[in-house]
């Protein structure tokens, strides 16, 4: 895993775990990072990220049918 440093002003109330889930949910929103991917950016186990990043205004659910087809597959083999 790399690691990207970022900095921020010091009135910013943004917790490090809320960048982290920011990050992770946009980037699994543009298809950057899986899902798995993404809740290792954020620190969590899949279940976690899933329960939690709707808090965040991401969701786990793609835009496409193809695209969520694939992802009903993949959960019944995880």
């Amino acid at each position: 895993m790399q690691t990207i440093s970022v900095q921020l002003p010091l009135f910013s109330t943004v917790s490090e775990f809320d960048a982290k889930m920011i990050l992770a949910g946009e980037l699994y929103t543009r298809g950057k990072l899986s899902l798995g991917q993404a809740a290792d950016v954020a620190g969590l186990s899949k279940r976690a990220f899933i329960e939690i990043i709707g808090k965040y205004g991401f969701s786990i659910f793609s835009e496409s049918i193809e695209d969520f087809r694939h992802d009903l597959e993949n959960a019944w083999k995880a």
